[in-house]
């Protein structure tokens, strides 16, 4: 009789019950032949790949040391603040050079030379970092001047979503231009995946940028959003079409989402696609498609629904504007 303390597995006795060592050789097969076909598409992780976990640690650390009493460590008060900056940096620093350092391997024609590429890299990152906290300063106050539900610039830094993730693409952003791309894009997802707010390191952001609420916010790589600039909930500024090589590949970084002038507000889930210009001081409504430039002060809205309406005897109805 079985009781229900039993054991109801079934004993395995073969090494290879499950056929492990058939399924290795397979998948090495399959590597083996995509590394041949895609061989103009050197693979990353041949000598190392930069590690998103540690980068993750990279951007807590830098949030840390650029507002220390507020996103580092529950320990730091103003006595000890200069030295848990010191100390925060100095390891940040060491840890992105690592981790530029592979990316690097990846592209270099002269390996040798790595080395002295990365810290060039992160050394001309760390000098930009003051500029960085100045340029975040300002989105913290835009972000509480913009929302009357924020009670202090505390709250905002700590609690906004839209913080986080301007945080991070102020960061990456740098180093996207100093040629880190794929340490920086990683940057951008980390915050991507914890908010919802999806900025490609590529694009140009100006002072004062306020994303509220954020959630589905897209903003694709070659975008270009001025100063003062407020987006709602589910905004995209996208791409309209690619353009495509003889061979059928895409050609890669051109010029191909909005440019956001400065002073420009863009409400929830409205989408503008393509190299489109919206002017200076703009307004565009929620859910408006939008694939053609705007000039300045416009003022760009859904037409007003209409409502039938059904009169007493009579079959045909009459539409009324909805106000």
């Amino acid at each position: 009789m079985t009781t229900s303390s039993e054991s109801t597995e079934i004993a395995v006795t073969d090494d290879d019950f499950w056929n492990v060592e058939g399924i290795v050789g397979e998948l090495g097969q399959i590597r083996r032949n995509w590394r041949t076909t895609n061989s103009h598409h050197a693979e990353y992780g041949t000598e190392g790949f930069p590690s998103r976990v540690r980068l993750a640690k990279v951007a807590e650390e830098l949030c840390g040391a650029l507002f220390p009493l507020r996103l580092g460590p529950d320990f730091v008060r103003l006595h000890n603040e200069e030295t848990f900056v010191t100390q925060s940096l100095q390891i940040a620093l060491s840890r992105l050079q690592a981790q530029v350092r592979l990316e690097l391997h990846y592209t270099a024609e002269r390996k040798h030379e790595v080395e002295e590429q990365a810290n060039a890299i992160v050394l001309s990152f760390s000098r930009q970092l003051p500029e960085i906290r100045r340029l975040l300063d300002l989105d913290i106050d835009a972000a509480y001047r913009g929302d009357p539900a924020a009670r202090s610039l505390d709250e905002v830094l700590i609690c906004y979503p839209g913080l986080l993730a301007i945080i991070h693409h102020r960061l990456a952003h740098a180093l996207h231009r100093l040629g880190a791309p794929l340490v920086a894009r990683i940057l951008s997802e980390i915050a991507h995946g914890s908010t919802g707010i999806d900025i490609h390191p590529g694009a140009t952001i100006g002072r004062g940028f306020f994303i509220d609420h954020g959630t589905g916010v897209v903003v694709g790589e070659t975008a270009i959003v001025g100063d003062n600039v407020r987006l709602y909930q589910g905004v995209t500024l996208g791409a309209k079409d690619f353009t495509s090589e003889s061979s059928g590949a895409l050609v890669r970084a051109q010029p191909r989402h909005p440019i956001v002038e400065d002073d420009v507000v863009i409400y929830a889930a409205a989408t503008i696609l393509g190299r489109v210009t919206i002017g200076k001081g703009s307004e565009i409504g929620g859910n408006v498609w939008l694939t053609h430039s705007v000039p300045p002060h416009s003022r760009v809205s859904q037409p007003r629904p209409l409502v039938a309406q059904v009169q007493t005897g009579n079959a045909t109805p009459s539409a009324a504007s909805l106000n």
